[in-house]
């Protein structure tokens, strides 16, 4: 079972929800206390190939330093590359099996937003959830309708022991509601990527 305190504070970012130097961010996120981080370089303006790898190794380098999980978003292929702790993958991702088949020992993350995806979710092989889009949001143009908090609620309800982050529109004035609802923790990217001062965010978190 894994330590469910490690997605209290779990942050995502790549280069594309940046405006400053994201080895910079990330660093004073960590700084600041974050406990888990996802690298998700997807999307418009995101890099892609060899710089792609050369910007995963440094932020994979910035948590070994603070000992904190690195977490890959979907790009399987980099797992051994950078040397990951843990990957996330969504619905029409690479399938769990064939993830827990390769990697045994890794932490691995699903999205789940419905309860159709529920049910045909391999529940047993995954370490975590990714409960959502709670709340609507403007980092992921693909993104599905919003779900609420109810969706945490309903899935606690469900599976009171399984680790859950809620995900999607989380920012500072909302995290709380979704930690009321029965989630382990918050996951953002604009609360820390667009933030004045990243200390004081991550502390509101």
């Amino acid at each position: 079972m894994m330590n469910k305190q490690l997605l209290r504070k779990y942050f995502i970012m790549g280069s594309q929800n940046c405006s400053k130097d994201p080895v910079r961010i990330l660093e004073e996120a960590l700084e600041a206390g974050i406990t888990a981080f996802q690298f998700r370089e997807k999307g418009i303006g995101s890099l892609q190939g060899k710089e792609k790898v050369e910007l995963g190794k440094k932020l994979r380098e910035v948590c070994k330093r603070y000992q904190t999980p690195f977490i890959l978003n979907d790009d399987i292929e980099l797992a051994d590359i950078l040397e990951v702790d843990g990957l996330h993958v969504g619905q029409d991702d690479q399938p769990v099996e064939k993830i827990r088949k390769a990697y045994p020992d890794l932490m691995i993350g699903l999205s789940i937003s419905n309860q159709e995806e529920l049910q045909r979710s391999p529940i047993h092989l995954v370490d975590y959830i990714g409960a959502g889009p709670i709340f609507p949001t403007t980092t992921k143009t693909d993104a599905k309708k919003a779900v609420g908090v109810k969706w945490i609620q309903t899935l606690r309800n469900q599976y009171p022991h399984l680790p859950i982050v809620g995900i999607g529109g989380i920012q500072i004035d909302n995290a709380n509601s979704v930690m009321e609802a029965g989630a382990d923790g918050v996951a953002v990217i604009s609360a820390i990527t667009e933030a004045t001062d990243i200390k004081v965010s991550v502390e509101k978190l």
